[in-house]
């Protein structure tokens, strides 16, 4: 039987998207245990910053496993502007890159990450020239909505807002911008168009975090009077995870491998320092909560929550976690009779998690290929099994966004493998899958995201999900699940995969900038990549007037999905000089695809598409050369070298180590 989901379930599960397409995580019963242990913390610590790798992964990674407090990092940008040490990717792709190894940073660390829509646009000495091309008013909103919905009791500066021009001038900003985001955030005449979402907030403390480096050197910082700053003693070992603290802060700063920033855990005393920019002061150092209400009588009728974790902590059976099962579902239907959304959410999320780890709660929908395209059909297997003498019962399996209900009546015993196979048919209308900033042309400071709700969110929004409706131990809950690939690789074995939605075809103009030296016409070629089996269809490369294209336009047929075909035209630029944009579209039935796919696929993230408009650049420039032969040390993505032959040069690709003056001299 089949029945529509209502529509306020939609709204929840938007809320809280958790990537699945690498392989799931599978605690332990002392990392069930540490969950718990926040379950029964309820506070929570922003730390902000400029760019992915500004952020202190020490201080992240004790807030979230020591204190137990809920952590994010707010990046303002997602580091479009930086180096890349494992590919060609820059710009925006980098920037893709870039945001998967925080999301991953913050998997290892224990935190939660955040963005804004600033872009890193390059290096800029002072803040002011920096909120100019940001666009201030939309980066402060930006970061007043990432605020409101967080709700930070605490906010850490990872830089001073007091010393313009002697850093990044993006780092400067993201201070000078938290310092004033502070009372801000709790104003309503701000933003208020975003209060039929959020509430106004308002932090108890914003601190910076001193470091070394704002000193010139670890010598002065040494010597220099930290008499004025918390002393917070980081440096603890935390025998459950079996990793000091720095040794966890390691392994998240080594996953920013594009910057190369592998880092080399320590152990034993460690300290980080803070100042007190706005907010009450402390007297305990080691409690940057202090008088801060972190447990569940902050919220109304939430006493009894705690009691009972308390009880859970103190029986818990690290031998057998699925003990605890029972009166985890008495917290839940505790926390569902909350009145309080904010608080009632995250932790409904977390308890949910919690009792399905100690159950060893088995849930997955695997798709039968790793594309689909809007309107089509897809086979999902699903699969359940529950590792635990608990009493669960599967009651129905929810297709999202299809809002639709398929009932089911699988009682789970403990260790039965219980699948099928359906076939979920693909709404016509879904979105492709790709980074939702990229979506619209933005500007040179800022990315174009015009739904407020999406602000904030740093990942790919993938649509395709199961929620798992399951009678626990008489408590229906449900679990959501994203719908995944997955395949065996005879050297890597299981391999995960997000399942990514396509159009039926995509285009590229192989050579994405092209000179024009004279008025002779050029070849251009574009690639034709089916996302669908049988795909048909006329593709032409549009220009604008003054440019000839022959032919019009060129038949296309491909067969099988993933099959690709190249087609060649002929340009003829105008009699003078101009710059236009080309773009390669194919027409399938009267519909136009005009995207081309990207694929970034790298082992330590997951596999990412990217969707971009299928264009390239031409120029018709009367140019004039000199000499023939040149020598070129390629830098990271870089072109040059094409566009050098396209003037006619010949270029011979040199590697640095490897040059010598006889090697040169053939050189013009």
């Amino acid at each position: 039987m089949t029945k529509k989901l209502p529509y306020y379930c939609i709204l929840l599960l938007l809320l809280f998207q958790h990537s699945f397409a690498q392989q799931p995580k599978k605690p332990t019963a002392s990392e069930i245990y540490n969950q718990i242990e926040k379950l029964n913390f309820l506070g929570s610590a922003l730390y902000i910053a400029a760019h992915p790798d500004d952020e202190n992964t020490r201080l992240i990674s004790f807030l979230a496993n020591n204190t137990k407090a809920r952590t994010g990092y707010l990046s303002l940008t997602r580091g479009d502007g930086g180096q890349n040490l494992i590919g060609t990717e820059l710009r925006e792709l980098l920037g893709v890159i870039r945001t998967q190894e925080l999301i991953e940073a913050r998997k290892t660390d224990g935190g939660e990450q955040f963005f804004s829509r600033a872009n890193d646009f390059g290096y800029s000495k002072v803040p002011t020239e920096t909120l100019e091309i940001w666009d201030k008013e939309k980066v402060m909103s930006d970061m007043a909505w990432i605020i409101r919905n967080f709700q930070p009791d605490i906010i850490i500066n990872r830089f001073d807002h007091r010393s313009p021009g002697t850093t990044h001038g993006h780092h400067t900003s993201s201070a000078m911008l938290s310092q004033e985001l502070f009372t801000l955030a709790n104003d309503p005449n701000f933003e208020p168009s975003q209060l039929q979402f959020v509430k106004p907030w308002q932090p108890k403390r914003l601190f910076f975090n001193v470091s070394w480096w704002f000193f010139g050197g670890r010598d002065k910082f040494e010597k220099a009077d930290k008499s004025k700053y918390i002393n917070l003693r980081t440096g603890v070992y935390f025998p459950s995870l079996g990793k000091s603290n720095q040794e966890i802060a390691a392994l998240s700063r080594s996953k920013h491998q594009s910057q190369g920033f592998g880092s080399t855990g320590v152990r034993g005393e460690d300290m980080e320092y803070l100042e007190l920019i706005k907010g009450d002061g402390i007297t305990d150092q080691q409690n940057l909560f202090e008088g801060i209400d972190t447990s569940w009588k902050r919220v109304k009728g939430g006493a009894p929550i705690g009691e009972t974790i308390d009880f859970i902590l103190k029986c818990f059976d690290f031998k057998n976690p699925s003990a605890s099962v029972f009166d985890l579902t008495k917290v839940y239907r505790q926390i569902e009779q909350l009145d309080d959304s904010h608080w009632k959410k995250i932790k409904l999320e977390e308890v949910k998690n919690i009792i399905a780890n100690c159950a060893g709660l088995y849930l997955e929908a695997v798709a039968e290929e790793q594309s689909v395209t809007p309107g089509s059909n897809l086979k999902v297997k699903w699969e359940a099994i529950n590792r635990s003498p608990v009493e669960m019962k599967l009651l129905a399996l929810q297709l999202i966004p299809q809002n639709e209900t398929l009932e089911q009546s699988y009682p789970l015993k403990n260790n039965l493998f219980e699948s099928e196979t359906i076939t979920v048919k693909v709404p016509k209308d879904l979105p492709y899958t790709s980074p939702y900033w990229l979506n619209e042309k933005g500007t040179t400071g800022m990315y174009t995201v015009n739904d407020q709700q999406k602000i904030g969110y740093p990942d790919i929004i993938r649509n395709l999900k199961v929620t798992f409706s399951i009678l626990v131990e008489g408590v229906q809950i449900p679990f959501t699940r994203e719908i995944i690939y997955k395949y065996n690789d005879p050297v890597k074995g299981e391999v995960y995969r997000p399942l990514d939605v396509v159009p039926k075809v995509t285009t590229e103009i192989l050579n994405k900038v092209q000179l024009f030296k004279d008025k002779k016409k050029q070849s251009v070629a574009i690639k034709v990549k089916a996302g669908k089996d049988d795909c048909s269809g006329t593709i032409q490369l549009e220009l604008p007037t003054g440019w000839a294209v022959t032919p019009a336009y060129m038949p296309f047929q491909l067969h099988k999905k993933g099959s690709e075909k190249t087609v060649t035209f002929e340009v003829t630029p105008p009699n003078y000089a101009t710059e236009a944009t080309a773009k390669a579209v194919a027409t399938i039935e009267g519909e136009r695809f005009d995207h081309q796919q990207i694929i970034i696929d790298y082992p330590h993230i997951a596999l990412q598409q990217v969707l971009l408009p299928a264009e390239a650049k031409f120029t018709r420039a009367d140019v004039e050369t000199k000499g023939k032969n040149i020598a070129y040390i390629m830098g990271a993505g870089d072109q040059v070298p094409q566009s050098l032959q396209q003037m006619g040069y010949t270029v011979t690709l040199l590697k640095p180590e490897k040059i010598t003056s006889s090697q040169l001299e053939k050189f013009d």
